[in-house]
């Protein structure tokens, strides 16, 4: 099963860049969106041979996520137990064996002014990840704004105390991996140098001056079931590149 990770930064505009010639060649069983910053009635255009679901932030241009799937799972949820729908940051998915979990996590803004939001976010997620755990595997994936290790980041020093590389976030990503869970592409690059995320500043990009924040995470038990997990450096249409799972 193949799934394909992006954080868009505007579905729409990403379609004007070359988001459906990637989508196609891709050819993905399931295509999660983050960032998506518009409704529903607002996409002009259809996937042939996929659904499309929305969890739409209530403030236009703002947040979402989506999925775009082949078939038809048992379940689609909004949120996480019920919350964070005001943001559209979550949706998951759930199949005969697994829960596909997609999130575009809250950034904790200049000054960590919205870290405590974010705390609680983390606590929530985490919890509820765990107990869909209980019940069968789970497969997470999304933008989670957050560079866990400092090979992670271009520049751990001068950033350790900025939003997505503080202390705290960075602590609540190892404690949802001490619950039974795995970060994929560090599992099977445990030194390798690839960013997700770069900044449309000072020629970051050009000069790989990234962040690695876009992850699939799994349950440990799904960890020897992995084909590929790779970040996809050489897409472009956001400030983010789309991230890929392959897994039998």
């Amino acid at each position: 099963m193949k799934i394909v990770s992006w954080n868009t930064n505007g579905l729409r505009a990403c379609l004007n860049k070359g988001f459906m010639d990637f989508f196609t060649t891709v050819n993905a069983d399931v295509f999660c969106i983050q960032e998506t910053k518009m409704q529903p009635d607002q996409l002009n255009i259809e996937f042939p041979g996929y659904n499309i679901h929305f969890n739409s932030a209530d403030k236009r241009g703002y947040s979402g996520t989506a999925v775009i799937y082949k078939g038809k799972p048992l379940m689609i949820i909004d949120g996480i137990d019920g919350n964070y729908n005001d943001e559209g940051r979550a949706i998951t998915l759930e199949y005969e064996d697994f829960f596909l979990v997609t999130v575009y996590s809250p950034n904790s803004q200049e000054g960590l002014v919205r870290l405590p939001y974010r705390m609680e976010y983390e606590d929530l997620l985490r919890a509820y990840l765990t107990k869909l755990n209980q019940k069968k595997p789970v497969i997470l994936c999304g933008d989670l704004n957050v560079a866990h290790q400092e090979i992670d980041i271009k520049n751990p020093k001068t950033n350790h105390f900025n939003a997505g590389f503080s202390d705290e976030e960075r602590a609540k990503f190892t404690m949802l991996l001490s619950q039974g869970f795995t970060d994929t592409f560090r599992y099977l690059n445990s030194a390798k140098i690839k960013y997700s995320w770069w900044s449309y500043m000072f020629h970051a990009r050009e000069n790989n001056s990234g962040w690695r924040i876009d992850y699939f995470v799994v349950s440990d038990i799904l960890k020897g079931r992995i084909k590929n997990a790779d970040i996809l450096t050489d897409i472009y249409g956001s400030d983010h590149c789309p991230i890929i799972l392959d897994w039998e």
